[in-house]
């Protein structure tokens, strides 16, 4: 799997009834060293938020995580930023 496969993320929570509007992006960027790195941005929609950048010798492996951590976001609630979940 190379990060050219994997495109970036952009998922959204949104429960008015918790008060709870947040993003969460997972993208893979190359490095100047011919590995790959995963950035992650999270925060309240509208909001700057936080990010974390991790790197990878592979681009595969950096492909790995973001699939891991997109299926653990998932299942946690957060969908596509273009979907709209009914209640």
């Amino acid at each position: 799997m190379s990060d050219e496969t994997v495109r970036p993320v952009h998922l959204r929570r949104i429960d008015p009834t918790h008060n709870m509007r947040r993003f969460y992006t997972l993208s893979i960027q190359p490095t100047l060293f011919g590995g790959a790195s995963l950035v992650r941005n999270w925060g309240r929609i509208g909001a700057k938020g936080q990010s974390m950048m991790v790197t990878f010798d592979e681009s595969a492996d950096a492909g790995h995580a973001l699939i891991q951590l997109e299926r653990a976001k998932r299942k946690r609630g957060y969908c596509d930023a273009g979907v709209r979940r009914r209640k």
